[in-house]
């Protein structure tokens, strides 16, 4: 049974709600589109049912875009590790250190679990071809979700990203741009080129389902700590789907009365030093973040000079009681190599940042000893190993 209802606008801004049976990108204000479910219908839904499902994100497919008779395009993404990372936390006098490890998904990266989302719906929707622009992971997803859903992809990539993106994009049979510039003028591109085309986008938050993909992280979460919230959960920030979809999932989960609501857990997006502008302003109290100008960083997810959800993510920040850290490129190194060195993880540089802030929060007093902390590792470090070179 889906409880999938309708589209409404993040804003809100007074529009309509929105069938979801067809096509939908942004709001008519230019806002992101979220998906709404009737949660008093849901409400019957037991979290017991959940006993004997496969192991992805599928199994809470009640609360995703899905409906009855629909089958999701999967690749068996989700329901990844969550570890007691013990000797790393000792090395920070954390004694309830967490990892979310995201690199055991297809494709390496978080990004497996949008992307499975939006081209399930593309496919039924009636789509021919998808197309984004990308920093590397996203990409590679919607490469292979769309070979695994038979649709042609159309990728837009920065031609500095690393090859290891670029060419795994290529082996899942996509179209792959090159462009001079970040993923920003990667998007214009791809919106110049696939709009009169009809090509169905699927970038980050202008269509509503890559969020919905990414929020199962919440209810995975909730589901291995025993229905109980953590108190931080340190998150590698670019385009925030990731945060959006975890706060947004984190009322729903309180709603069907799976968690006892009660203190959330306090959201600490990470940005890099160079490309930091939810961090930016987030120190400075503001709305909404300015476009940040020359971003550079060795951690291409983090390399987003401007979201299109950057008012979402600082709500999520601001209403959790939480935070934003900037993390140098030669620190994030630091991490990745700590967190392989003393949990024997493969980090990507974005890991890496997160738990160079949860270092500066624990020094800095915020995070204590007892409090259970989330890392949330977003990727491998196997398309980063130059980044460990010299």
């Amino acid at each position: 049974m889906s409880f999938f209802s309708h589209l409404e606008c993040s804003v809100p801004c007074g529009a309509p709600s929105l069938d979801p049976h067809g096509p939908h990108h942004l709001c008519s204000c230019g806002a992101p589109l979220l998906a709404r479910y009737d949660l008093e219908r849901a409400r019957s839904w037991r979290r017991e049912t959940l006993t004997g499902r496969e192991p992805n994100m599928w199994r809470y497919r009640e609360m995703l875009p899905l409906f009855d008779g629909e089958a999701p395009v999967t690749l068996g993404e989700g329901f990844t590790p969550l570890f007691h990372a013990r000797a790393l936390g000792g090395t920070i006098g954390l004694d309830r250190l967490y990892i979310k490890d995201e690199s055991l998904n297809p494709t390496n990266s978080f990004k497996a679990r949008g992307q499975s989302a939006a081209i399930t719906r593309a496919k039924y929707l009636g789509a021919k071809t998808v197309a984004l622009p990308t920093a590397g992971n996203a990409g590679n997803a919607a490469a292979a979700y769309a070979a695994a859903a038979g649709l042609a992809c159309e990728v837009f990539i920065p031609k500095d990203a690393k090859r290891p993106f670029i060419d795994e994009c290529r082996l899942y049979g996509a179209n792959v741009t090159l462009v001079d510039g970040l993923i920003t003028d990667a998007g214009r591109l791809a919106a110049e080129k696939g709009g009169p085309l009809g090509w169905y986008d699927v970038s980050t938050l202008k269509e509503p389902y890559r969020i919905e993909g990414k929020k199962t992280m919440a209810y995975e979460l909730a589901e291995q700590m025993g229905w109980e919230w953590p108190d931080w959960i340190v998150y590698p920030t670019g385009g925030g789907t990731g945060m959006v979809g975890m706060w947004k999932a984190f009322d729903e989960i309180e709603q069907l009365g799976w968690v006892t609501a009660g203190r959330r857990p306090r959201m600490v997006s990470v940005q890099a030093e160079n490309c930091a502008p939810i961090v930016r302003a987030f120190d400075e109290g503001t709305p909404k973040a300015q476009p940040w100008d020359n971003a550079s960083t060795i951690a291409d997810g983090l390399r987003v000079p401007r979201a299109v959800g950057d008012f979402l993510i600082l709500r999520a920040i601001r209403e959790s009681g939480g935070t934003a850290v900037a993390v140098s490129d030669r620190a994030m190194v630091d991490g990745m190599l700590a967190i392989g060195r003393h949990a024997g993880v493969s980090a990507a540089p974005e890991g890496g940042a997160a738990l160079i802030a949860i270092q500066r929060l624990a020094a800095a007093g915020s995070i204590l000893s007892h409090h259970r902390v989330v890392l949330f590792n977003t990727g491998g470090a196997l398309k980063y190993l130059d980044v460990l070179q010299g």
